[in-house]
């Protein structure tokens, strides 16, 4: 549930669950996930007899962006594993839940949850002999809904 309070809270400490198993587990730790965005597309509309010359403005359909999940490469492949499903023609949609927690870890103070989620993408950044970063994947998924708590 939504905690209000006058400062706003830091982006910096959040969970993802993906619906996979127990509901109250907590599936990885990201470095990053997002953006989560949603938009109602315009539909303008004018009859030929409106006796003002603007346009009507309507709802027309929602549509949901995709959103990315980024963590460093730890050794598990369930990312990777549920990617595959969709490649095989077996999208395994989950309803992903992104809980933002207090600065303390104590409490969760909103949620979002991705209705019907399945990955669309998997990306391991370049690997460099060079370079001191660490190594990346990066799960982009596709979803039908977002819910707010």
């Amino acid at each position: 549930m939504a905690t209000l309070r006058n400062d706003p809270y830091g982006q910096f400490v959040f969970q993802v669950d993906f619906g996979a198993s127990d509901p109250g587990s907590v599936d990885g730790g990201f470095e990053e996930v997002g953006p989560i965005a949603a938009n109602i597309d315009v539909i303008e509309y004018r009859a030929g007899n409106d006796k003002v010359n603007t346009l009507r403005k309507l709802p027309g359909l929602h549509r949901v962006h995709d959103v990315t999940l980024k963590r460093g490469v730890i050794g598990s492949t369930t990312l990777f594993t549920w990617f595959r499903a969709g490649t095989l023609g077996q999208a395994d949609r989950r309803d992903v839940t992104i809980r933002l927690l207090n600065e303390d870890h104590t409490d969760v103070v909103f949620t979002w949850r991705l209705v019907r989620a399945w990955p669309v993408k998997y990306v391991v950044t370049s690997l460099n002999a060079t370079s001191s970063d660490v190594a990346i994947e990066e799960l982009v998924l596709t979803c039908e809904g977002i819910d707010v708590e």
